[in-house]
């Protein structure tokens, strides 16, 4: 070997060394500033709540601001993909809902991998549905909902966080199996939506069942119907839609969970998903997650990502067999 060559070669490894010595001393100094979690929905929605709580808990254990910016548009699909594109450096997030999985399913737009494109972090929670309508509205069931549904057909209207949310799929579902045309009204979120659920002026909306508790209390809403296999001790006067006529409407659940950029190192990832779960333990995050209706999981990224890539084949299912069609 000539002198240049091994030259060559020293330069090489001495690239290389400094690289994967920079990969761990990066890792020992994570997080050394703000660290943004981008959510796709709302301010106030579930997703968002959720995401708040986390990132309350995650400022004080990295002594560092965990920030929640709210990035909406296209069912998420602006938030996801900002993501997507973002440095693998742990200081960008996301807090996803089903929507990571059903905008890869149903928009043409969708550039991103929901498994492949991320590095999962832990699923948060899972949120049972609810359908739920203003007090005065004219219908205390499913059945009568159905019935006003099919003399009036598409002047009923249901509200949305927007195409293809969890919302949206859920009354999909209602439609299909009883055989009603309904009006989709979609808003950029669900708290925008249960706005005008409250006000009147949208029929009724299947709403996770967090954050609604103070407003059923008020009388500002009334539960008609639970998407769980049993009733919900919350609601034990509510039937499930299963009682009401409506099967597997459990699988219409959305959930929420965080994840970071593919590539993001594993010990940043192992970071990140310490604090969140450690948050998520937390007798007094239970407690709040509990009483506002969430299921908390807070599993490891291996399982999350299982969880996800089953995800995708139950969305596959329930949008084939509601009819809709990707845009």
């Amino acid at each position: 070997m000539t002198s240049t060559a091994r030259a060559a070669c020293a330069i090489l490894l001495g690239v290389w060394a400094t690289i994967i010595a920079a990969a761990p001393a990066a890792a020992q100094t994570y997080p050394n500033k703000p660290i943004r979690i981008i959510v796709g929905f709302a301010a106030g929605g579930p997703t968002d709540v959720i995401a708040r709580l986390l990132a309350k808990d995650m400022s004080i254990a990295f002594d560092q601001s965990v920030i929640v910016e709210n990035r909406t548009g296209a069912n998420a699909l602006l938030a996801t993909e900002t993501v997507a594109r973002a440095d693998a450096d742990g200081y960008t997030l996301l807090f996803a809902s089903l929507s990571h999985n059903v905008n890869r399913i149903t928009s043409k737009e969708a550039k991103y991998h929901p498994v492949k494109d991320f590095a999962p972090i832990t699923l948060a929670a899972t949120l049972p549905l609810l359908l739920v309508t203003q007090p005065g509205a004219p219908f205390n069931s499913v059945p009568e909902l159905i019935a006003l549904a099919k003399a009036k057909p598409e002047t009923v209207t249901f509200g949305s966080a927007g195409n293809f949310s969890s919302a949206h799929l859920a009354s999909a579902v209602l439609e299909r199996q009883a055989g009603v045309k309904m009006t989709h009204v979609p808003f950029r979120g669900n708290a925008p939506a249960l706005a005008e659920v409250i006000a009147g002026r949208v029929s009724f909306m299947f709403y996770p069942m967090i954050g609604i508790a103070d407003q059923v209390a008020q009388k500002q809403l009334k539960v008609i119907a639970a998407g769980t296999v049993t009733r919900h001790p919350d609601y034990p006067g509510v039937p499930t839609m299963a009682e009401q006529g409506i099967a597997s409407f459990e699988e219409t659940a959305p959930w929420v969970g965080m994840l970071a950029p593919a590539g993001t190192p594993d010990a940043v990832v192992k970071k990140l998903h310490d604090a969140a779960t450690k948050s998520l333990a937390k007798a007094e995050t239970v407690k709040r997650l509990e009483a506002l209706g969430a299921v908390v999981v807070g599993d490891t990224p291996q399982e999350f990502k299982a969880y996800l890539e089953k995800d995708i084949e139950r969305w596959e299912r329930v949008i084939a067999a509601s009819g809709l069609k990707a845009e």
